[in-house]
């Protein structure tokens, strides 16, 4: 069922494995999706992948520089002639414990994965151009229960989470729906990351420890095609009595 019909969304953090599962959900609900990443490279090869002929494209931005925003919407805008909805997915995870938290590193995830959050919707609000529209935050359940060696990247989501009410709040009279979704254990670079980081200070074997960090009621890893799936959901009309939420979509693990 087609709820995306023609419809433009933009997906920052365009490059990353979330963001393709994201970017073909749309295209599958009928929308027309614009990637944008700091690596126009990549973020080129990433919409190519996608294999939707002109109904994908990538743009180079840099979400926590206004100007690089304007420039990038304005672009998508100039290709499409609209904008219909943004999925904020831009994020980076800083590891090591917290007492070696730098000023610098925590000042980098909270521009990356909160300011970034407010300027490209507040590029995107201007540029529903009062026919309404919706925002989908990628926040995570780290902002909701925490993990060890990840204090800046915990606080930064529970930021977008606090973030996404706000917005909804006061978007509402201009008819934008803003909600949230919190992944956790889904099969992404990130998370090999993470798992890249423990398993030697554990003493385990990096691939056996990724293999582990699954959903325990889902005993699997989450594919980035179903996180997708929920937000083009909320993307669309079918979720407008859905408002100002932060949806857990981790198999179970968090249960608020």
């Amino acid at each position: 069922m087609s709820t995306l019909d023609n419809r433009v969304v933009i997906v920052t953090g365009g490059a990353g494995g979330i963001a393709s599962g994201i970017g073909k959900a749309i295209l599958e609900a009928g929308g027309r999706v614009a990637l944008m990443d700091l690596d126009r490279a990549r973020v080129g090869a990433a919409a190519d992948a996608l294999d939707a002929g002109d109904r994908a494209i990538g743009v180079a931005a840099d979400v926590t520089d206004p100007a690089s925003l304007e420039t990038a919407f304005d672009a998508v805008l100039a290709e499409w002639g609209r904008l219909d909805g943004l999925v904020n997915n831009a994020g980076i995870v800083r590891l090591g414990p917290a007492e070696e938290t730098t000023p610098e590193g925590f000042d980098r995830e909270l521009a990356v994965n909160v300011r970034g959050v407010l300027l490209a919707s507040q590029a995107a609000a201007r540029r529903f151009a009062g026919r309404g529209g919706a925002i989908v935050n990628i926040a995570s359940n780290a902002g909701k229960v925490g993990y060890r060696n990840m204090a800046g990247y915990n606080a930064s989501k529970a930021a977008v989470i606090s973030l996404t009410r706000s917005l909804a709040l006061e978007w509402a009279e201009k008819g934008i729906n803003v909600n949230a979704v919190c992944p956790g254990g889904v099969a992404t670079d990130m998370l090999k990351s993470v798992a890249g980081f423990l398993a030697p200070r554990i003493g385990q074997d990096e691939k056996a420890l990724f293999d582990t960090m699954v959903p325990a009621q889902l005993g699997r890893h989450i594919a980035p095609i179903e996180v997708g799936r929920v937000v083009a959901f909320l993307l669309s009309d079918a979720a407008i009595i859905i408002r100002g939420q932060s949806i857990s979509i981790d198999g179970g693990d968090t249960p608020y």
